[in-house]
Order: C-alpha cells, then sequence, then structure tokens
C-alpha cells in the first residue's frame, strides 16, 4: 500500500489530511488539554495565546514539568531555529519564531537561536555554503523583527559558532549515537553524505544548556523547545541521550503546519512549485495569492455555496483566519456563517487578505529598524545576558484555561 503520509524535518507529504491525534501517540507526546492550559495562565499569570486556546500548539513533553520549575522559581531556556534557504522567510517558517516570542515574556526566558546554516548546505545541493551563511544573516532580521529581547536572546550561526561548549556537547552526543539510531529516527543512510548523517547531533546539542558556558556558565537548565511536529524527532533523540550524558531532558512543545495555499493539508512551503506567502510581499502580492491560489471549501456555484455552505475541513482562507486573526467572536461569526452559506467565499478571502497583511505590515515595519549592527549585537557571544526574572502582577483575561481547538478547528481529528 502507497504510504499516505511522510513526517521527517526535511519532508512532509499527506494525500489524505495529517492526523494529528496519530502523531501524538507515534511519537509518544501528551495532548494539550484545557487543564494544562489553565495551568499555564496560573502559573505564567499571561493569558493563553490564541495558538495554545485553538490547539494549533496541540502537543508537548514535560510542559508540565516546566511549569513545575517555572513555579518553583527554577530558571528555564527557550532554544529554536532556522534553517536559512530563502532570502525571506515565509508566514509558515515566523510561527515557531512568534509564539517563542511570546513564551519569553511569559516565562522571561533566555532564548538561543540556531541559525543552520551548515544543514542547508548539506541538504539543499544549489545552496553554497558562503550563500547559506549570508542568508544566515538576512534570515536574523526577520526573526529580530517578532521583538525578542535583545538581553535574554541570542541568534547564532553553528557555521561561525560551533566549538568549545557547544562542540563538546556535539562530541557527547555523537559518541551516544549510532548510525542505526540515525536511520531507524531519520530514514537516512549510507547513501546520505557525512554531514547529513551526523547533522542531527548538531541540532540536539543546543538543547542542552551546558553548550552555552558564555550565558549559563555550566548550570544545568531545564529547556522548552517550540516547533512544528516535524522537527520532533530530533528531541526524541535528545531526551533519549541526556541522561548517557549528564544533562537534562529538553522539553518540547508541537505546532502543526500552516497549510499551503493550495490545499489545506499540505504544509507550507517555499521549496518546489507551490506558492506562499512572504513576510516582504506587498499588500497587491499577498491579495492576489490569495484571490487566485488559496484554495476554498466554497460551492461552485453562488446556489450550491447557499444550499450547502462551505467545508471549512479544506477551505484554505478559513484555515489561516484561524492562525491570524485574533478576535475569538469573530472567528466564531466566521466559521459559524460561512459554514451555513450565509457567507459567500469571497468575503472570506478579502478578510484574510486584511489580516495577513496587517501581520505582515507590522512585520515590515519592524523590520525596517533592523540593521546589521542590530544583527551584529544578537549574535555577539560576549555581551552580558540577562537571566533575572522579574515577577509578573497581570492575571489571566476572560478565557481563562479555554480550550478552542475542537470547535474551531474541523479538521483537527477528534477520534
Amino acid at each position: 500500500m502507497q504510504e499516505e503520509t511522510k513526517i521527517t524535518p526535511w519532508e512532509v507529504t499527506s494525500t489524505s489530511g495529517i492526523d494529528y491525534l496519530k502523531l501524538i501517540k507515534q511519537f509518544g507526546c501528551q495532548p494539550i488539554d484545557g487543564a494544562l492550559i489553565r495551568r499555564f495562565e496560573q502559573v505564567t499569570k499571561v493569558k493563553a495565546h490564541p495558538w495554545l486556546r485553538r490547539g494549533i500548539f496541540f502537543s508537548h513533553k514535560d510542559l508540565d514539568l516546566i511549569l513545575d520549575a517555572f513555579e518553583r522559581g527554577e530558571e528555564i531556556y527557550l532554544y529554536t531555529g532556522r534553517g536559512p534557504s530563502s532570502e525571506s522567510l515565509h508566514l509558515g517558517h515566523m510561527i515557531p519564531f512568534m509564539f517563542t516570542k511570546y513564551l519569553q515574556d511569559a516565562f522571561d526566558a533566555i532564548v538561543v537561536i540556531q541559525m543552520t546554516d551548515d544543514e542547508k548546505y548539506y541538504f539543499k545541493d544549489s545552496l553554497t555554503l558562503d550563500e547559506a551563511n549570508r542568508l544566515t544573516k538576512q534570515n536574523a532580521k526577520d526573526i529580530i523583527a517578532c521583538g525578542f529581547n535583545p538581553q535574554k536572546t541570542w541568534i547564532f550561526s553553528n557555521l561561525e559558532t560551533v566549538g568549545g561548549a557547544l562542540y563538546r556537547n556535539i562530541v557527547l552526543v555523537m559518541k551516544h549515537t549510532s548510525g542505526n539510531m540515525i536511520h531507524g529516527i531519520y530514514g537516512l543512510d549510507l547513501n546520505n553524505s557525512i554531514g547529513q548523517l551526523s547533522w542531527p547531533c548538531f541540532q540536539a546539542a543546543p538543547a542542552f544548556s551546558t553548550s552555552f558556558t558564555n550565558i549559563f556558565h555550566g548550570d544545568h537548565i531545564q529547556c522548552l523547545v517550540p516547533m512544528a511536529i516535524d522537527q520532533y524527532p530530533y528531541f526524541r533523540m535528545a531526551r533519549e541521550i541526556a541522561q548517557k550524558i549528564g544533562c537534562k531532558k529538553p522539553a518540547t512543545i508541537q505546532s502543526r503546519f500552516l497549510p499551503s495555499l493550495e490545499h489545506a493539508h499540505d504544509k507550507a512551503s517555499s521549496t518546489g512549485q507551490k506558492e506562499v506567502i512572504f513576510m516582504n510581499d506587498t499588500k497587491e502580492s499577498v491579495a492576489k495569492k490569495i484571490r487566485e491560489k488559496a484554495f476554498s471549501g466554497g460551492g461552485m456555484t453562488k446556489q450550491e455555496h447557499q444550499e450547502k455552505g462551505a467545508n471549512l475541513t479544506v477551505d484554505v482562507p478559513y484555515h489561516y483566519l484561524l492562525y491570524f486573526l485574533d478576535d475569538d467572536s469573530e472567528l466564531k461569526t466566521i466559521a459559524c456563517e460561512y459554514q451555513a452559506g450565509r457567507m459567500m467565499t469571497s468575503e472570506v478571502k478579502k478578510r484574510a487578505t486584511e489580516v495577513i497583511w496587517g501581520v505582515l505590515q507590522e512585520h515590515q515595519t519592524a523590520r525596517l529598524l533592523i540593521t546589521d549592527e542590530t544583527v551584529q549585537l544578537f549574535m555577539d557571544p560576549h555581551r552580558k545576558f540577562d537571566r533575572s526574572r522579574h515577577p509578573k502582577e497581570s492575571t489571566p483575561g476572560e478565557l481563562e484555561g479555554q480550550h478552542l481547538g475542537f470547535h474551531f478547528d474541523p479538521y483537527f481529528r477528534s477520534k
């Protein structure tokens, strides 16, 4: 039987839709439910992000232990990354960074961001090493524009940084990683280059705080890694190795994929022929892409649409509103009216265009302020990092602990 779904850190394909609950079981994670969201708000004193409430960040490993540690007053840090392969990031790329920025504020935590110029050179034949490193600096501007705290954030290029404590942990990870493990987890074999085969060890090592003596000075600090679900195999491996090298197991929180414009069950990707929305797109370009490329779940004719309504499961403009429209009440109204056939596809596409352009416009304004000197500051390993924690006095809003994922998201499978 032909494989319907394939999910690796380098390839995501599906012919029948991605069953996220099945992935939870496959990867040995736990679902994020209302009880955990309530605890998150109680401990951090920050209102749960819409992506938590709507089930977009849908699974975790040991997030509850992170909350326990934070409640005890212990320090945690966040780790995420980017493989630079395009001049500008697209909307799908931005999700882990936007969410990590939210978590940085919630936990008042240090963030380390790995720029994997080496990985992209290994896995993308058309990219030279120098070009991958150049794109690192360009992509860093998009990341910084999310609003990360410069006193609590370090962005580093593997090509420029690997050595010292970080390389020491990479060596320890490599010692306890067999070729069979790499093949079993990632599907790589002896036809792959040595760089590709060894790469997972380089991504696992930053999940251990002892990799960053310039920040943590050898202290063993708990790590939380926000990511899309396809990146989880790296940290499943890191968790298996942690005890062997005397480190704490990293905790994780996983998101679903932002759909491609052409199909709700595909992952948005700048690789290949599929259209994506880049963060440097113009308003006109966004409108054209959504108008012409975004797949609609509405009826083929106005009469059919009014009789049968829209299929939200496959409607891409609605999915984009699910991600980027903050107003829960408006989102619910759109879902009900569109599904009932009282709201037309053109109206939903128009609203999606407005919302997405608002996100891009805010980002582009912030990015214009990011200079090469700003990038140098964020990538400077020798500056002093602020590890202090400032208590919050704010309280969660009226939607405290409410988990809306199964209401607003008809393609999040509940069986």
